[in-house]
């Protein structure tokens, strides 16, 4: 580490709240596929700022309508009609079978608007008693108390927090015969990713969501689906639930929604956003001018580009060239998860050397539940660029 490094960490250490398990890793730039650091080095980026830029950083493109935007409006409140709110939400639409948009500023955001209009459904609308919201084991929704509760992981995350708020049940990932134990005439929603992230990159069995449609039409309770990392074409569609055929009642988005400005939306039906009225909900800063602007950019860029596709296709040839390192390390590697370009190398024992020894060869991506690493890269990056990961992975293992 260069002395420049040192600097910036102390200064970190001495100024900001110890919240973050930072890298070590000082990022003075950033562009495409790439990280710079403190000296210049190029890293290959993986991670994507944890799937937020799916275009790639420091996009021209965005930088031009950002600027723009800026010079004529940066913010006015919700107070007032914005047309740049209104295309965003046409263009979003378009991709979807959601009728209603609410813009707001992050992921916990959005996922805690999510269950707020649940709930208000319920009793505004259905008038009944329904309140309870279920999620799913190593699920991940936020960090807002709400979004906390909701997520199905235990540990430091949840360490004095507590009382948390009540209305929540968690139950065994993708275990229908659990879920059914746990509706009753209380519960409001069945919360849910199509393919966890923080989980361990783990895709929900497609009989296990026909099973959870069938439930929903007999018992009432709403859908909701978190779309916060594996929307805006992650995972080979344009939203993962499209992989299984499912229209939710209320969907989340966040993450690569503006390409790394603050951004969130939650999506619902018709019918469903009756459960909002003037005064019931608000955001002071979502879906400000140049953030509304920006994203839909985005938007444009993802269909014209057709990145739905391209992560659909790079996912065959990565899974081909795991399951190739898996017969060659088979005491080391287990083989490929996920879909898209939200991915999973899933090692034998605990991956944390081998993260490193990938940082030290400025390689960056992910390790999530002690043994998979993760990636999500930019949904531009190119096939030779994956396919340095694998060389240099391969090398590791060889020598570990």
């Amino acid at each position: 580490m260069t002395r420049s490094f040192e600097s910036i960490k102390q200064r970190e250490q001495s100024l900001m709240m110890q919240t973050y398990g930072r890298y070590p890793l000082a990022v003075s730039r950033a562009e495409g596929c790439s990280l710079f650091d403190l000296d210049g080095n190029e890293y290959l980026d993986l991670l994507s700022g944890i799937a937020v830029c799916s275009l790639g950083h420091s996009r021209p493109e965005l930088a031009e309508v950002m600027a723009e935007q800026a010079r004529k409006m940066v913010h006015v409140s919700n107070l007032f009609y914005q047309n740049e709110q209104l295309d965003l939400a046409e263009k979003l639409l378009d991709t979807c079978a959601a009728d209603r948009v609410f813009l707001c500023n992050s992921g916990a955001e959005a996922n805690e608007g999510a269950i707020k209009l649940a709930r208000r459904y319920m009793r505004k609308v259905r008038h009944t008693e329904a309140f309870e919201v279920v999620t799913l084991e190593k699920s991940f929704h936020g960090r807002t108390l709400s979004t906390l509760t909701a997520t199905g992981q235990e540990g430091p995350i949840k360490d004095g927090f507590d009382p948390l708020p009540p209305g929540f049940i968690t139950v065994p990932f993708a275990d229908m015969g659990a879920l059914k134990s746990a509706i009753s005439d209380k519960t409001a929603a069945v919360m849910i990713e199509m393919v966890q992230g923080e989980g361990g990159v783990r895709p929900l069995p497609e009989e296990y969501v026909e099973e959870l449609k069938k439930l929903r039409d007999e018992r009432g309770f709403l859908i909701i689906v978190d779309e916060v990392q594996t929307g805006l074409c992650r995972t080979g569609q344009f939203w993962a639930h499209q992989h299984y055929d499912l229209v939710p009642d209320i969907f989340t988005s966040a993450k690569a929604l503006a390409n790394g400005l603050p951004m969130g939306a939650v999506l619902a039906t018709e019918e469903i956003a009756k459960g909002f009225a003037p005064g019931s909900h608000a955001t002071t800063f979502g879906g400000g001018a140049v953030l509304s602007a920006v994203a839909a950019k985005v938007v444009d860029i993802m269909n014209e580009d057709r990145l739905a596709d391209r992560a659909a296709e790079l996912e065959l040839w990565f899974k081909d060239q795991a399951a190739a390192l898996a017969e060659r390390h088979p005491e080391k590697v287990t083989g490929a998860r996920g879909k898209g370009l939200l991915l999973g190398i899933e090692l034998t024992f605990d991956g944390k050397d081998v993260w490193k020894a990938l940082l030290d060869r400025r390689i960056v991506c992910n390790l999530t539940q002690g043994t998979i690493l993760r990636l999500v890269p930019p949904l531009t990056i190119g096939k030779e660029q994956l396919a340095r990961f694998f060389i240099e992975l391969e090398d590791i293992l060889t020598k570990a």
